[in-house]
């Protein structure tokens, strides 16, 4: 469908601002109401500064030139943008968005998270190959443009990039020519060389542009970029070179030099694409090229580029079929024209169907789009239910009251059963507390054995060694435990009869086996936890307790049992037999299941004895596994 209003198309531009108002035809053409140009300066190429100058150029281009429409078809500037020309091979359809979306994470040099990016395919090759455009741009940069836009009042309903609309105006305007065309972009930092052939486009862009040439001169002349871009503006122009003399202006000698020099590189690189698009693309020699852009139109550019390719230069029309206001000076348009190349290529898109058609809307802006095209629909909704609200709130006001009374009776009826759960909470802590104390005299009881158990351990660790040496040395070699001692112990209150017993009646006489408690005095007393008790001895003897010996970092536990053994005398018959009987030992006790093997181990040195000497002696330290809870 037609679209009858006016709209705006922006070139965001990274030397200048370029914007037109267009409006439809009924014939489907164009007609150009408005336009306008403003330079950025060199803050334009500067991401920093970049969306406060160009808020400011469109705010004064607005008002300068009483824009009235404020829906916007923009393009994103060349130095920001990605492109590139891929060969796909021959694919069913169903597969084509899945391969090129492979060679966009291959070939564009972000994370595909963090671009906008499309593609379109342009044809195919005489092999079947299909010739696919894709471009991409950082969506911050994409934010960006919609974020200005948005200051200045403006809605950006559709984002190109320079190559695609560059070549829709081109075909709009000249695609009645035959044979190879070449155009020649020339920005303030890139710029685009374009074939056209037989239906078929190619793009390049070029790392080199007008602002070299003003940076250049700056640095040379020591000036400031503006200072010296007004002189290169003024003043400026290519040198020709070779034997045509130089101007006597010393200033207008160092531009034209600069200049030169500048677009010399810039050859190079447009020579090479031409070998590239002949010898890669299969394309043909270009027998024209169009300068276009903003740069294009230094003195002598012209000149320079048909001497040196050896092709007829003309610069770029992208009005040529596009119908003019009459209200507008023609002089002024004829001087910016070759500029408004994407300009002319944006409004098409409104009118046409174009031959390379992308969009680089972010997601978030489509949303927020869809949002806005929605909001009277949600204002409505949100109104629509303000009024069920206010109908439901008298209605809820009753039930409230109703509720109110309920819970007021359920409370009444809760309170009883509230102070029965506390007694009963009290009840249960008191069996918990019970439980555990049952618990700990269970496992004291199952405990009752453990240094029987231990000193049955160390006689059959004691007979295993015998055996081995006598069999080893034929003649018998005992050994026997000489004292055992536990680590300097950790002092500890000694429970008291009263703790132990649970009180009530029967006698008070602690050794009277029906008094309360006895059983648990007697198990303290077994081990030594009772002060003024007989406990466990070393050697043989016995001793009296003051406190628990406990394992180090827990009072709790006896954990290490330092042992020392006792044998006798072999060193007549084998000068290494003490050693040996030594190491048996230990390893003996490290295969028992109730020592562990890696922390029990001889202590210190085995006693050296002469030959004539009866016994030798030696440590080991045992490790329990499981140490014994006190």
């Amino acid at each position: 469908m037609l679209k009858t209003k006016s709209f705006l198309c922006v070139d965001f531009g990274a030397g200048s601002l370029k914007m037109a108002e267009f409006e439809p035809t009924e014939a489907g053409t164009l007609r150009l109401k408005q336009f306008g140009i403003r330079p950025l300066g060199f803050e334009g190429s500067q991401d920093v500064a970049r969306e406060r100058v160009i808020l400011k150029a469109i705010q004064e281009l607005m008002a300068e030139r009483s824009f009235t429409a404020r829906s916007i078809n923009a393009c994103a500037p060349g130095f920001h943008v990605f492109s590139k020309f891929v060969k796909l091979p021959p694919v069913d359809a169903s597969k084509v968005s899945q391969i090129i979306q492979y060679e966009a994470k291959q070939n564009v040099p972000f994370p595909l998270e963090e671009v906008v990016w499309d593609f379109q395919i342009l044809g195919t090759t005489a092999s079947g190959e299909l010739e696919v455009l894709l471009v991409a741009i950082k969506s911050d940069i994409v934010e960006g443009l919609f974020r200005t836009a948005e200051a200045s009042g403006l809605r950006i309903q559709l984002v190109d990039v320079s190559p695609a609309a560059l070549c829709n105006a081109y075909r709009y305007n000249y695609g009645d020519l035959e044979g190879c065309t070449m155009v020649l972009d020339i920005g303030a930092k890139t710029s685009n060389v374009l074939f056209f052939e037989k239906g078929k486009v190619y793009s390049r862009g070029i790392n080199i542009g007008a602002n070299s040439i003003t940076q250049e001169f700056a640095a040379e002349a020591k000036l400031k970029f503006g200072e010296a871009e007004q002189l290169k503006i003024a003043e400026g122009f290519v040198s020709l070179g070779g034997a045509y003399e130089e101007p006597d202006n010393p200033r207008q000698a160092q531009i034209s030099k600069i200049a030169r020099q500048v677009m010399t590189r810039l050859h190079i690189q447009v020579n090479q694409t031409i070998q590239f698009y002949r010898g890669q693309q299969g394309g043909s020699a270009p027998q024209r090229l169009f300068l276009a852009g903003g740069a294009s139109i230094m003195a002598y550019t012209a000149q320079f580029f048909a001497e040196k390719l050896n092709l007829s230069v003309e610069y770029l029309n992208p009005f040529r079929n596009i119908e003019i206001d009459p209200a507008l000076s023609l002089e002024e348009l004829a001087g910016v024209a070759h500029a408004f190349g994407e300009v002319v290529g944006l409004g098409l898109r409104n009118v046409a169907q174009c031959p390379v058609e992308m969009n680089l809307m972010p997601k978030s802006s489509l949303q927020r789009q869809a949002f806005q095209q929605k909001k009277p629909y949600f204002i409505a909704a949100v109104f629509s239910l303000v009024l069920g609200v206010a109908a439901f709130g008298w209605f809820y006001a009753k039930l409230s009251s109703i509720k109110s009374a309920s819970l007021a009776d359920i409370q009444q009826r809760v309170a009883p059963l509230k102070q029965l759960e506390t007694r009963l909470q009290s009840e249960l802590n008191q069996v918990n507390q019970a439980t555990s104390r049952l618990n700990q005299l269970t496992d004291w009881n199952q405990r009752r054995f453990f240094w029987g158990d231990f000193l049955q351990e160390l006689r059959g660790a004691l007979l295993v060694t015998e055996l081995a040496r006598q069999e080893a040395l034929g003649v018998s070699h005992g050994v026997w435990i000489e004292t055992f001692t536990t680590p300097p112990p950790t002092i500890v209150a000694a429970p008291s009869d009263d703790e132990l017993g649970e009180g009530g009646t029967g006698s008070t006489d602690p050794d009277d086996p029906s008094s309360p408690g006895y059983y648990e005095r007697l198990m303290m007393k077994r081990y030594g936890l009772v002060p003024g008790r007989t406990g466990l001895g070393t050697g043989g003897t016995t001793t009296t307790t003051e406190a628990v010996v406990a394992a180090p970092g827990n009072t709790n536990e006896i954990a290490v049992v330092n042992m020392t053994f006792r044998a006798v005398n072999m060193r007549p018959i084998s000068p290494m037999a003490n050693d040996d009987l030594a190491y048996e030992l230990q390893r003996a006790l490290q295969s028992s299941p109730m020592f562990d093997p890696k922390e029990t181990k001889l202590t210190g040195q085995i006693e050296v004895v002469d030959a004539a000497a009866v016994t030798f002696s030696f440590g080991v330290t045992l490790r329990l596994k499981h140490p014994l809870k006190l």
